[in-house]
This record gives C-alpha cells, sequence and structure tokens, in this order.
C-alpha cells in the first residue's frame, strides 16, 4: 500500500499551471516538522503536487503559511536534467487535501516569520473547528 498523511503548513504560495491538455497542476511544498530526540526538531519540506479540480481550489484558496492535511501517495520519478545528468525526485501526489486553519490565520502567518517547528503540537486549546484540543504528537499511541 502507497499511502501518505502529512500535517504542515504550505512553504509557499501554491504555483497552478495547465497542461497541453489542459488539466490543472499545481505545486508547492509543505513544512513538516519531526522530532531528533533529546527536545530538538527538524523541518522537512516535502514537495505536493495535485492535478485537475483539487489544483485549482488549492491555487484558489492556499497561500503561505496555511496548516493543512495533505493525504496521497509517494511518487518517485526520474528525468533528464539540462545538463544531461539523470535526476530523481520524490513528491507526494495529493488525493485529498483538509485545510486546517481559515483563510485569515493563515494569511497572517504567512506575513509574520516562520513559526518554530511543531509550535502547534504544544498548544492545548480547540482548534476552532469543533475537533477538541490539540494532542502533541508524543502522547499519540502510533
Amino acid at each position: 500500500m502507497n499511502k501518505v498523511i502529512l500535517v504542515g503548513r504550505l512553504a509557499q504560495d501554491p504555483e497552478v499551471k495547465y497542461t497541453q491538455s489542459g488539466k490543472a497542476v499545481s505545486t508547492f511544498s509543505l513544512a513538516v516538522s519531526r522530532r531528533l530526540g533529546q527536545g530538538q526538531e527538524a523541518t522537512d519540506f516535502i514537495p505536493i503536487v495535485s492535478w485537475e479540480k483539487l489544483a485549482e481550489i488549492c491555487g484558489n484558496n492556499l497561500n503561505k503559511g496555511r496548516r493543512i492535511l495533505v493525504e496521497g501517495r509517494l511518487q518517485i520519478r526520474s528525468y533528464e536534467a539540462q545538463d544531461g545528468q539523470k535526476r530523481r525526485v520524490a513528491e507526494v501526489i495529493a488525493q485529498n487535501i483538509e485545510f486546517l486553519d481559515s483563510k485569515q490565520q493563515g494569511q497572517q502567518r504567512g506575513e509574520q516569520a516562520p513559526p518554530p517547528p511543531n509550535q502547534d503540537a504544544q498548544c492545548n486549546h480547540a482548534d476552532g473547528f469543533g475537533f477538541g484540543p490539540s494532542i502533541p504528537e508524543e502522547d499519540i499511541p502510533f
């Protein structure tokens, strides 16, 4: 099974383009925090690709700083760079995207400096969407 679920913040505004056949495709990076141990964290920037209607939704509704959940599959593809070298790239092909904050919250966050890694996991308040309090990652049993 090839299934990826990520929660993070957009590192930049989505870029929407159209193929020659007219299909919309959007690309953006998702900043995802991970624990290194001993209280240290790192942030990975994961390339995300969405197609057709989902790509248009991303282009129209997402901006830098928005917190989202991406569900999709991992794809690794090869291509030949302009210098003739073979390159490989790993990216997540989004099949579902859920907005985890309001557009205003994302715009405010996008105008400010990036948050410290995993800031939301330290909060213990309702998220405004009826999902209850945030749970620190170390308390999740899997």
